[in-house]
């Protein structure tokens, strides 16, 4: 049988009330071992918890969680065959996006989840998502990517949203198949899996000025954003547009601000605000002028992973044509190709 390590992140899964509401808390592996000796415990994979420290609550992540989760898996990668990572559900399609960028191809499972309701609570979700991952990181057809297990489904994790506050089924990936369904048996989609290969373990270098999100909403203030784009402090920003990608054109003063920030070296990369469909810069004339911008289009990648890969990508020290060709390209499986 193989052996998982679990790492314990934080997160509602391991949360406990206190007067000022859920609170991360400490001595899940007793807790999680607790229940499952409720059942038949002998048919899961010997497994392993290590908490990490601090446990943070998902909402106050940063980047550099995400170096001590690689340097983590890099100090057990041998000694175990899959590797499970409870998190938070807030920043979890975050995370899973990240390391997926960051690890690269992987010759074994690396499975987020989490919970709506911790461990212990009136009808919680926690168990069920643990004992998923875990028989998951088990099945030796499991894909060998970074992926996120909740509600009976299996996600690609560069392709995961949280797409609902309260439902049990919060995550779903809106522009690609799942890569596997739990139900009375478990059935894996391997046509769509990534290669294996070696793991990366180096660290990114984070620069927290470096990445930014602009949401374009109407009554937006062209102000604001023509002083983020002139930032001398901005590496990449990802452009949160309208429809196919369209934006306002402010009488071509935005697209002013986006050329000379491109000009200046800023990777641009342009995401739909639609859950569903993909970014078709062209289709409109606004869209086009992005082109003529020095906007790379985003096609289908989701927000969450379009500023993981920015972040990485830029971690890595990449600049210029080499980054541009990076993000016109799928290089995890993040988005379709373009």
């Amino acid at each position: 049988m193989p052996r998982v390590l679990m790492l314990y992140t934080g997160g509602t899964i391991g949360m406990q009330p206190s007067p000022q509401g859920y609170v991360p808390c400490a001595g899940l592996a007793e807790r999680l071992a607790a229940h499952l000796a409720l059942g038949d415990s002998g048919r899961l994979p010997v497994f392993d918890v290590v908490e990490m420290q601090p446990l943070i609550d998902s909402a106050e992540l940063m980047p550099e969680a995400w170096n001590r989760l690689v340097a983590q898996l890099e100090s057990h990668w041998q000694r175990y065959d899959a590797f499970v990572v409870l998190h938070g559900t807030d920043t979890m399609a975050c995370s899973a996006a990240a390391l997926s960028f960051m690890l690269g191809a992987l010759n074994k499972p690396v499975i987020f989840t989490g919970s709506q309701i911790p461990l212990g609570e009136p009808r919680s979700d926690a168990l069920n998502n643990v004992v998923s991952a875990l028989q998951l990181a088990a099945h030796p057809d499991t894909p060998r990517e970074v992926s996120l297990a909740f509600h009976d489904r299996l996600l690609r994790g560069n392709r995961a949203r949280k797409v609902r506050t309260q439902g049990l089924d919060a995550f779903d990936s809106p522009n690609f198949p799942w890569l596997g369904e739990l139900g009375i048996g478990i059935t894996l989609n391997v046509d769509s899996a990534l290669a294996a290969g070696t793991p990366n373990f180096a660290p990114i270098d984070l620069d927290p000025e470096a990445v930014a999100l602009l949401p374009l909403h109407p009554g937006m203030s062209l102000r604001r954003a023509k002083a983020l784009l002139a930032d001398d402090s901005l590496k990449g920003l990802v452009l949160y547009s309208y429809g196919v990608g369209n934006p306002p054109s402010f009488e071509g003063e935005l697209l002013s601000a986006l050329t000379a920030a491109n000009e200046r070296g800023v990777a641009l990369l342009n995401v739909t605000q639609c859950a569903q469909g993909d970014v078709v810069q062209g289709a409109y004339a606004t869209g086009a002028a992005l082109n003529r911008a020095g906007v790379v289009a985003g096609a289908d990648i989701t927000p969450e992973a379009a500023v993981a890969k920015l972040t990485v990508l830029l971690g890595r020290g990449m600049c210029g044509l080499e980054l541009r060709q990076a993000l016109n390209s799928a290089l995890r499986g993040e988005c379709s190709s373009h």
